[in-house]
């Protein structure tokens, strides 16, 4: 059963669906250095590809991290590009990982952005998107991912949240758990939005309305071609995509699960999406400099 929703929440719904958001990177030199004007024209190469919509700051673009200032400015070129941009927040840890969350989507609500994507928490998390939208009203995204997956019960009053548009499930492995999870969004009257890279063609199949993928980081008209395949309902060109996309989701998303973002950034370099010098992710686990090789490879 469908629960009330606010307006403001049932515009970015609306617009949104059938919608790829890219979860863009933060373009980075291997001290972490951050050229804004560099990540202005990355983020308007992403829309120019065939991304919808842009998520900033979220996992792939490493938001935890960044400082308060950087990720003002961040969000600032990412509205540039003239699409709705979705700001993740939340993620960090400490005492001091609420009042950072409240913060952040006041931050961004000050700055113009449609919306927020907001981060599992440790925490009471039906009173984290309560927070949220008391401090900036902004509709919020939630966020059911693998590495701490939302209790059933928790997930269903998150879902009745008016200021809650739709749900990201990134589970990974968890089929059954996509799938349910799907459902429940789709039952509350919310945007189902599949962050499933490694699941990308079966969880359209399952219900899933939009995408907001790391994988689209880079290679966004291979994942585009997937959306489009499906819209159409054309069976063949939708396995065909399926298959190649695929292809590039086992060799960027695997383990070290935390690499993608390293791998992804690789691929935008070798797309022509950034610069060499600034294709590193300090936060993320070493990689072997082998294994690039293999990972622009599957993206042929």
């Amino acid at each position: 059963m469908s629960t009330a929703i606010d307006t403001r929440a049932a515009r970015l719904r609306d617009r949104l669906r059938g919608a790829l958001v890219a979860a863009a990177a933060t373009p980075m030199t291997r001290s972490g250095e951050v050229d804004l004007d560099l990540a202005e024209r990355y983020f308007h190469r992403l829309v120019a590809t065939g991304a919808d919509a842009l998520a900033v700051l979220a996992h792939t673009g490493r938001g935890p991290f960044l400082t308060a200032g950087l990720r003002r400015e961040l969000i600032l070129r990412a509205r540039t590009a003239g699409v709705p941009v979705i700001v993740g927040v939340g993620g960090s840890s400490g005492e001091e990982a609420a009042a950072r969350t409240v913060a952040d989507a006041r931050t961004a609500a000050e700055l113009g952005a449609d919306g927020v994507l907001v981060f599992p928490s440790q925490g009471d998390r039906v009173a984290e998107h309560e927070a949220v939208w008391q401090a900036a009203g902004l509709p919020m995204i939630a966020f059911d991912l693998y590495t701490a997956p939302c209790p059933p019960a928790v997930l269903a009053e998150i879902l009745r949240h008016p200021g809650v548009a739709g749900l990201k499930t990134a589970l990974l492995s968890d089929a059954m758990g996509c799938q349910e999870t799907i459902a429940m969004t789709r039952e509350a009257g919310r945007l189902a939005i599949t962050g499933e890279d490694r699941m990308f063609g079966p969880s359209l199949l399952w219900g899933a309305e939009a995408a907001l993928v790391g994988i689209a980081a880079a290679s966004v008209e291979t994942t585009a071609a997937v959306m489009r395949a499906f819209g159409a309902d054309d069976l063949r060109a939708f396995e065909k995509a399926s298959a190649r996309l695929d292809r590039l989701a086992a060799a960027t998303f695997t383990a070290p699960m935390e690499g993608y973002v390293q791998r992804m950034l690789w691929l935008a370099a070798a797309e022509g999406l950034i610069p060499e010098s600034h294709a590193h992710d300090p936060y993320g686990p070493g990689l072997p400099e082998d294994e690039r090789a293999a990972v622009i490879a599957a993206s042929a």
